[in-house]
């Protein structure tokens, strides 16, 4: 950079050598000049804003001014010498650089030429928006000959800026942030020349969204890599807190398949707590302040579902360009806005997201926690990881020099100034936050697990104390007191063998879907409702539809708890239901999903939220009022018809036509009869749209008739733990006669041979999805040996039942 610098211009003509540049004039090409994020900004405002996304205008400052700036002040020499010798590791030193270095730029007046350029782009601005318009002033770091380098994050952004004056100190102070703590540090660790590397500023147009809301959103699931869904996080006023971790975001989630074709695929609807927003500070001594949220709002979705919808198809068009730009598949990591004023979304930021988009797929690597411990926190879990450690709570950035290498950082949150520490950490555990705050997006790219958002980790779980953050465990992580055991498991997909017999997965948890789905399959051969029933809808059917009624008053403020964005109580249902059976079917579409409707017994379906005033006592609830006698039943048929109602909206609003129904414990023709009746009532027509109807094939009768049930139903499933229940004439939950429960029975045997010998001679489909082949590899093999056309298993034993599997072939 010692080269002489040409004279300057301020004609955006001459543009090598300009110092202002409009965003609406820049290109992807232009990141040498500008940065990643200008050049982005450019980029979008020429090639998106036609497609309906709104992006906000301004101007930016050149890398070519900043180095003039450099040059004209003579600071290279002075900041090689404050540099040299540096060990950044040792964060004392490193901070007394830094701030002499910033302190150095910060009193290093502008040159006059510089001053004007922008004084000229800024007032052009207010020509445009009125007088002292109010800007967000954002740093974009550029390397000369590094442009994969990631810069994002370390510099400085400011907003609510007004006045020439406000906007050439912020300018100046976006300069002197390209010598950060955490921006040297990560220079001299990836052995990049500081002198290297220019800092470009955007001047942009405010959105009110402290008026409003913001968030980020992700063109790919962060945790897993799945491809295909959007994850929207929001929440109350400037965006700041939700990027800094400062705040618990709304999370959404959307299916860009579905959605790209015309349907409305909300996956998931989680309510963040929001306590804070960042606004103006009108009147006040600083640009912004934060404030805390009244608890109406909080309590409330900061975007509508149309908002949601739009945001997503946004993500769809911003990734499809930049993976067309690129000529490679690229997910991105975005910013958005809402004016408050205006009712406007806009796109504020977009990025190539730089974790899941890297790694490897051709290796499947899980890990498995052996045994648990004293739970000490919970949060959301971030990478399916599990790490270990001392814990070291640590509350202000000041005392980081505290922290040792593998150790566990335990804090409110994170920013940028955490970084030098969080690269030593085993793990990071954090009160505030969501899926896009810092913490999460650093600890991923890091590659180690980290849980945000606990709430209280701070003060739970004790300074020194020997701790293990599992995030193995579904989307809630846990930390657990002591040091405990578990092991990592590697598969080289690439080897494995592909299979005549389908396999399948039993699959009830959707927070699992996304990962499960990674792992070779057909499909899903059982989706259960039972595990979002009693899990994320928690409440009896009936409760729901009979709320006034409810005599139980506990249940009902709990109830009334759970569904206080639902004026209608029966919505709450179809909604957690369709969004959690969405998200399976999602996850391994175009596949086969095949969804059972409810089998709780009615002693389970008691144990629900206002349940025991709707069920009956049973002596023998497993051979009782279950499955498709309960549907057809004037004391449940509403409850069912909200089932169908949610596998409805799964199907013709989210777009999700993949899913096949299956009912449960069918014990006669005729009741299935009855059963698609119930179900067409609620539009739910077997043919229509696709829509085909299993039967669960688990009683004698199923297997007596199989003839008479495939004219009825579309195909069957082997359920092998009832069948062999109810052959054998025992109890499966009586320890008296456990020893006699044997899926591999000569009888039971004989009689999954007689029901797919007749499913085959009707031309229906049977699959199995019972523990059995699970279980026992010989039963697997028997199985092909029938013909089976699938066998629907466990996750954790699909890879190894597939080799038994494709043996078994081999040998057939």
């Amino acid at each position: 950079m010692t080269q002489s610098i040409p004279r300057p211009t301020r004609e955006i003509t001459n543009r090598e050598t300009a110092f202002v540049l409009e965003l609406n004039s820049l290109s992807c090409k232009d990141l040498p000049l500008v940065g990643g994020k200008n050049s982005s900004l450019g980029e979008m405002l020429q090639q998106l804003t036609p497609k309906g996304i709104n992006v906000p205008d301004g101007f930016a400052t050149t890398a070519y001014a900043y180095r003039y700036f450099i040059q004209a002040g003579n600071l290279e020499t002075q900041l090689r010498r404050l540099l040299e010798g540096l060990d950044v590791e040792d964060v004392t030193e490193l901070h007394r650089v830094g701030q002499a270095i910033r302190s150095l730029i910060l009193h290093t007046p502008f040159p006059p030429e510089l001053t004007d350029a922008i004084a000229a782009a800024y007032q052009k601005m207010c020509d445009r928006y009125g007088p002292n318009t109010d800007v967000a002033v954002r740093s974009s770091a550029t390397a000369e000959d590094l442009p994969d380098a990631s810069f994002a994050g370390q510099q400085e952004t400011y907003l609510n800026v007004h006045g020439l004056k406000g906007v050439l100190d912020a300018c100046h102070r976006c300069f002197a942030s390209l010598f950060t703590d955490r921006a040297i540090s990560y220079r001299q660790i990836k052995g990049f020349d500081h002198f290297n590397v220019a800092l470009s500023v955007g001047v942009q147009k405010m959105v009110r969204s402290d008026l409003a809301c913001s968030g980020v959103m992700f063109s790919i699931d962060t945790e897993t890599g799945f491809k295909d869904t959007a994850l929207i996080t929001a929440a109350y006023g400037l965006g700041e807190n939700v990027v800094q971790g400062a705040v618990n975001p709304d999370e959404y989630l959307v299916f860009k398949p579905t959605l790209k074709a015309g349907y409305k695929p909300i996956l998931k609807k989680a309510l963040g707590t929001k306590e804070i927003r960042m606004v103006y500070d009108l009147g006040g001594t600083k640009l912004t302040r934060n404030e805390p949220v009244p608890e109406t709002l909080r309590k409330q979705f900061a975007l509508t579902d149309e908002e949601i919808l739009t945001l997503g198809r946004w993500a769809c068009l911003i990734e499809e360009h930049y993976s067309a730009l690129r000529g490679t598949y690229t997910p991105m990591d975005i910013e958005w806005a809402k004016d408050g004023i205006t009712g406007e979304l806009f796109i504020v930021q977009a990025r190539p997201e730089t974790v899941q988009s890297q790694k490897a797929r051709n290796i499947l690597r899980t890990y498995h926690l052996e045994e648990k411990g004293t739970l000490l926190a919970t949060g959301r879990a971030i990478g399916e990881m599990i790490g270990q450690g001392r814990a070291r709570v640590i509350l202000n950035v000041r005392n980081i020099d505290q922290f040792q290498a593998g150790e566990v950082l335990v804090t409110h949150r994170t920013d940028p100034d955490w970084e030098p520490i969080m690269k030593k950490a085993s793990a990071i555990v954090t009160d505030q936050g969501g899926r896009t705050c810092h913490a999460a997006i650093i600890a991923r790219e890091l590659g180690i697990p980290a849980i945000v958002g606990c709430g209280d980790a701070t003060e739970t779980i004790p300074n020194g104390a020997a701790v293990t953050v599992s995030c193995a465990e579904g989307e809630e992580g846990h930390v657990y007191q002591g040091l405990l055991p578990f092991h990592v498991q590697e598969v080289a997909l690439e080897n494995l063998p592909r299979t005549r017999t389908q396999i399948l997965m039993n699959v009830g948890n959707p927070e699992e879907a996304f990962s499960l789905a990674a792992i070779p399959n057909d499909g899903v051969g059982l989706a259960r409702m039972e595990f979002i029933i009693a899990n994320h809808i928690q409440a009896h059917p009936l409760a729901l539809l009979h709320y006034d009624e409810l005599k139980d008053e506990a249940a009902k403020r709990q109830i009334a708890e759970l569904t206080q964005n639902y004026s209608d109580k029966a919505e709450y249902f179809v909604d957690k239901l369709a969004q959690g059976i969405g998200a399976i079917a999602a996850a391994f579409y175009p596949k086969p999903v095949v969804v059972r409707m409810s089998d709780f017994k009615s002693n389970e379906y008691a144990n629900l939220l206002g349940g025991r005033q709707f069920e009956p006592h049973e002596e023998n609830p497993m051979i009782g009022w279950r499955g498709a006698s309960r549907y057809y039943d004037p004391n449940y048929a509403e409850g069912f018809a909200l089932e169908c109602r949610a596998m409805k909206k799964v199907r013709d609003e989210m777009g999700l036509t993949n899913v096949i129904l299956m009912i449960p414990f069918c014990r006669t023709p005729d009741e299935g009869r009855r059963v698609l009746a119930e179900m067409a009532k609620q539009g739910l027509k077997q043919g229509e749209n696709g829509l085909q109807v299993y039967v669960m094939c688990e009683l004698p009768s199923n297997v007596v008739l199989a003839d008479a049930f495939a004219e009825v139903f579309d195909g069957f499933s082997i359920g092998s733990n009832d069948l062999t229940q109810l052959t054998l004439g025992l109890d499966r939950d009586s320890a008296l006669v456990a020893h006699l429960f044997d899926e591999r029975n000569e009888a039971v045997k004989r009689m999954v041979a007689q029901a797919i010998q007749t499913a085959k001679a009707k031309g229906r489909k049977i699959g199995i999805c019972g523990q059995a082949p699970s279980d026992y590899p010989e039963f697997a093999r028997f199985l092909v040996a029938q013909g089976i056309d699938s066998i629907s298993l466990n996750p954790d034993s699909v890879l190894k039942t597939m080799l038994q599997i494709a043996e078994a072939e081999k040998e057939a």
